[in-house]
């Protein structure tokens, strides 16, 4: 008996220890201005790349995220330039305060000159005067699904059944070169601070500098996984993420049938 409880005595220690040891996540901590105003800018979507974290900003601009030095923090909001921010050791270790600055995106809307058509201002009639641009989905002999290929072009048919028959190698160029990159995938999905900056976005801007990719890849890697260029061009920046997800996971389950 007196064993037993030298030997409790000594477990309690070492947990009691252990809980003292435990470090909680280094944070920074930061407000977002206008460049030009000086005012803080609320529901600014601040995700570490590196961590696959994301907060945004209160009404007063504030965030305090978890970083370690050297993580890049990718700040964005509809409307403005987005900008990448390399943590600092100082910021980590002082806890300063930082102002990040956000420039305002200047749009300038082109002329519209309708010229090719002559409407008639009849929609019944001018419905048929006006180009309807169509999508084809092809049908193989043998699946039990199509596939769409965009436009109709004497390219489309081959990448669908290059596609196809030779799965496993095509998208081996695509993923074979970005395993990290492409397992952070798991962890965005995960997060719904990422997931909610994602819904609301169009650019590709945060997407690719999740997956540590250019803006043109994305459209690269959906095309080889099938999907059409309307989907490509009109989808939201989540339903893009979750596309390629779902074709990575295949690509995962093509490799491991080898």
């Amino acid at each position: 008996m007196r064993y037993f409880v030298v030997f409790l005595l000594a477990l309690l220690s070492l947990s009691s220890f252990a809980q003292g040891t435990q470090t909680t996540p280094d944070k920074v901590s930061g407000i977002i201005l206008n460049e030009t105003t000086l005012q803080p800018i609320p529901g600014v979507s601040i995700i570490n790349i590196n961590r696959v974290k994301g907060v945004v900003t209160d009404h007063k601009g504030a965030f305090s995220i978890e970083a370690q030095a050297n993580d890049t923090l990718h700040v964005s909001l509809v409307g403005y330039q987005a900008v990448k921010v390399r943590v600092s050791n100082d910021w980590v270790k002082f806890k300063n305060v930082t102002k990040i600055s956000l420039t305002e995106r200047a749009y300038t809307l082109e002329e519209v000159i309708i010229s090719k058509y002559n409407l008639t201002g009849y929609l019944q009639v001018d419905s048929r005067l006006a180009p309807v641009r169509e999508n084809y989905r092809y049908s193989i002999s043998g699946l039990p699904q199509g596939y769409e290929a965009g436009e109709n072009s004497p390219s489309a048919y081959k990448r669908i059944v290059s596609s196809m028959f030779n799965p496993a190698d095509l998208l081996h160029n695509t993923f074979g070169k970005k395993p990290a990159e492409m397992r952070r995938l798991k962890d965005m999905k995960k997060d719904d601070t990422v997931r909610n900056a994602l819904s609301e976005k169009f650019d590709r801007e945060t997407l690719a500098a999740l997956l540590g990719v250019d803006k043109n890849e994305i459209a690269e890697i959906l095309e080889r996984c099938s999907y059409s260029e309307e989907f490509v061009r009109t989808a939201n920046d989540l339903q893009i993420m979750d596309a390629i997800s779902g074709c990575y996971e295949e690509y995962k389950a093509l490799n491991r049938k080898k």
